[in-house]
């Protein structure tokens, strides 16, 4: 995830691992995915994928990969799926290539909604997404432990408890090489622009501007990244 400048004065400056890695999936990959796809099927893809969830061993992580790979919408080469993470209603997601998903993270879509993932993407272990109407754009970091809410119960009538009430879904767009801090909470029906800045921890109830660096809770503006005015950010956009 991105760090300030003060930080990186205290530290050391390394290479980027994923965000400069490419997708090169061994040959045969594809004629695995569509051999589960054919034989398999959804329901039979889901008590396979139980098998290899939890293993850390290149088998494992193959055959995550695989059946996820199957089990989409559309996914493109070079995904990678940490041990124990868990997906519902994969058959809604499109994943782009090259895109990592951390250990136990848990992405819940929805049987009619839709998820997409942009390429080169990178999903940090232990992350929940409420992804029922979800676009992550292309480049994207989302640290370990961040939410994302897709919906909320609508709290009417209240004379019945507020789990049994209607959820009102809300779409949440995330754009293109947005950064999203350690254990951030992103609410229903929220805006990441481009290139946008999350701090850990923090809660965003509402847009945020492309290329800003927004923190706390709930969220509040605290910069244009790089000492830009609002004017020169939006040319870049």
């Amino acid at each position: 995830m991105s760090m300030s400048t003060e930080a990186r004065s205290e530290g050391r400056i390394v290479a980027a691992i994923h965000g400069r890695s490419a997708a090169e999936p061994p040959g045969y990959e594809a004629g695995l995915i569509a051999a589960l796809r054919r034989d398999y099927g959804p329901e039979g893809l889901i008590v396979l994928y139980g098998r290899f969830a939890q293993g850390d061993g290149m088998i494992d992580a193959l055959m995550r990969r695989a059946i996820v790979s199957a089990g989409a919408r559309e996914c493109g080469a070079g995904l990678k799926v940490g041990s124990g993470a868990a997906f519902r209603h994969v058959e809604t997601f499109e994943i782009g290539d090259n895109v990592f998903i951390g250990a136990q993270a848990n992405i819940q879509g929805r049987y009619d909604g839709t998820c997409r993932i942009g390429r080169g993407s990178w999903i940090g272990p232990q992350a929940f997404l409420d992804a029922r109407d979800l676009t992550m754009g292309e480049h994207v970091g989302w640290g370990p432990g961040a939410k994302l809410l897709g919906s909320a119960h609508v709290a009417e009538p209240i004379d019945r408890p507020i789990i049994e009430t209607d959820l009102h879904v809300r779409p949440v767009r995330i754009g293109d090489w947005a950064d999203i801090g350690t254990n951030a909470v992103i609410l229903p029906g929220v805006t990441i622009g481009k290139g946008a800045i999350i701090g850990a921890g923090a809660v965003v109830t509402s847009d945020v501007a492309p290329f800003s660096v927004v923190a706390g809770v709930p969220a509040r503006f605290l910069r244009w990244r790089n000492n830009t005015d609002q004017g020169e950010v939006r040319q870049h956009g």
